[in-house]
């Protein structure tokens, strides 16, 4: 298809056809940002091209800053595996001193102070998991820009190690995250994003997003499903959303997660509302929006009364003393997860006064389903009851990483008790390494420990995590001590 506008489109598989979703431009924040406030506000009276002129490559993620340390390769490289059924499969490398400096950030991890990591990215300014580590120190310490600043250091370290043929925006680049050296890109290119939509870049956030949806649709290994719902709306992307519904419920079931269940009602609904919608065409969108939204209520009762109290907004007597959205809306742990992470996430959207009525109004009608007995209810609660026994492993980490305090609390006691590392959280239990860290010998006045690979490391508690090493020596705590008895479905 010819490219009638100017602009670079490319084509993401499997998301909506060949409909062009993802425009190259669209990965620079800048673009969204000019838009807003106009190129004069944005860029001042720099030049683009004065700030990257001491570099010589061409990114189109980052655009590389005069502040950064000279770039020098730090030794990651991207390999191409295979190709097969029109896509590509790449990993990424690391060389073997690449992977000292690797055994060396490992120890500093341990070590517990974040200086003996900055002491090793002023040695190796473009090491991967220095720079995400410590974006998170930065970040806790309220130091954003410098956060965000070493995650773009991060992306233009990996964009710089692309393999020629990689193309991330075509969406037929696929990366294995069970590879622990691509699971850093994933966590940059996430941790990216979600600065992009704290800065009131959305619609830019929204790329990223389906960036780390194309590298692996299949496993979806930080659960992008249950964030792609909120950025479409935060950036008005309603026809996406309602598009990427309609070509993946078939084979996702995305309607069986409660975000996509009331998102898809909400879109429908900001539809109806918009001017240049005929009066026919919004009718029909308010009653659909109606039905979708007394529907979502009907499968996910436990939704309602947290998302009010977050809008503090008080219920309505007859609401509040009705036990199908109080007792009757128990659900089970793995239900309560994903609810808790929706409301805490998008109960901002539901603020609006036009939204607040109509949910007002779904509830009332929900009501009177419920006690005229209408046969949704009931097989809506054996559904709930039949379904939602276990969250995966993919939709844990994507709490650990939403730092969604109303969903953390929710977290099981196989994931509160071990730890949880920032550079890399929960990692798939049946990770393909390719090279392992030695085996090294820590001495204490009882006994011996062997100490293995950081990334299977167990400790009894997160508590533990921050005690000095020695303290988990004296209450002889196990490092290396596998997982038992996990509960999880899928593991990637």
């Amino acid at each position: 298809k010819k490219n009638t506008t100017g602009d670079k489109q490319v084509y993401m598989i499997n998301f909506i056809g060949t409909y062009p979703i993802l425009f190259v431009r669209n990965l620079n924040p800048e673009t969204e940002l000019k838009r807003y406030f106009g190129a004069r506000a944005v860029l001042g009276d720099q030049r683009p091209r004065q700030r990257q002129r001491q570099f010589h490559r061409s990114t189109w993620m980052t655009i590389p800053k005069d502040t950064w340390p000279r770039f020098s390769r730090p030794g990651i490289s991207m390999t191409l595996l295979e190709s097969r059924d029109g896509l590509q499969y790449f990993t990424f490398e690391h060389s073997r001193d690449y992977q000292q400096i690797q055994f060396k950030f490992l120890d500093s991890v341990e070590s517990m102070d974040p200086n003996n990591i900055v002491a090793l990215l002023q040695m190796n300014p473009y090491h991967i998991d220095s720079l995400l580590q410590l974006s998170d120190v930065c970040r806790i310490q309220e130091d954003q820009e410098m956060a965000r600043d070493l995650i773009e250091r991060a992306l233009y370290s990996f964009e710089c190690a692309f393999h020629p043929v990689c193309s991330l925006t075509s969406g037929t680049s696929r990366l294995d995250y069970l590879r622990p050296e691509n699971r850093a890109f994933y966590l940059a290119v996430y941790k990216h994003m979600m600065f992009l939509e704290r800065r009131g870049c959305p619609r830019t956030a929204l790329e990223y997003c389906r960036l780390i949806l194309s590298l692996d649709p299949d496993s979806d290994p930080l659960c992008m499903l249950l964030l792609i719902d909120f950025l479409s709306l935060r950036s008005r992307e309603y026809n996406f959303l309602l598009r990427l519904y309609q070509d993946w419920e078939v084979h996702r079931n995305l309607s069986q997660l409660p975000n996509f269940a009331f998102s898809v009602a909400l879109s429908h609904f900001h539809l109806s509302q918009e001017d240049q919608t005929e009066s026919e065409e919004r009718e029909r969108l308010k009653h659909k929006a109606d039905l979708l939204l007394q529907n979502a209520l009907i499968m996910f009762p436990g939704v309602l009364m947290p998302l009010l109290d977050l809008c503090t907004v008080q219920p309505d007597a007859a609401v509040s003393s009705h036990d199908f959205f109080g007792p009757r809306s128990q659900q089970s742990p793995a239900l309560a997860e994903l609810v808790s992470l929706y409301v805490g996430r998008t109960h901002t959207l539901w603020r609006e006064g036009g939204v607040l009525l109509w949910l007002e109004e779904c509830v009332r009608e929900v009501l009177r389903r419920v006690d005229t007995k209408d046969p949704l209810v009931e097989d809506c609660q054996n559904k709930r009851k039949q379904r939602y026994q276990s969250a995966p492993l993919n939709i844990h980490r994507h709490v650990i990483l939403s730092e969604i305090k109303e969903a953390t609390s929710t977290l099981p006691l196989e994931v509160t008790t071990q730890s949880v590392m920032g550079f890399d959280p929960l990692p798939p239990l049946d990770s393909v390494a390719s090279y392992t860290r030695p085996e090294r010998f820590l001495y204490s006045s009882h006994n011996i420990v062997k100490v293995g690979s950081l990334h299977t490391l167990r400790l009894e508690s997160l508590k533990l995590v921050f005690q000095p090493l020695h303290k988990c020596l004296r209450n002889a705590v196990p490092p290396g001590e596998p997982l038992a008895n996990s509960q999880w479905h899928r593991t990637a």
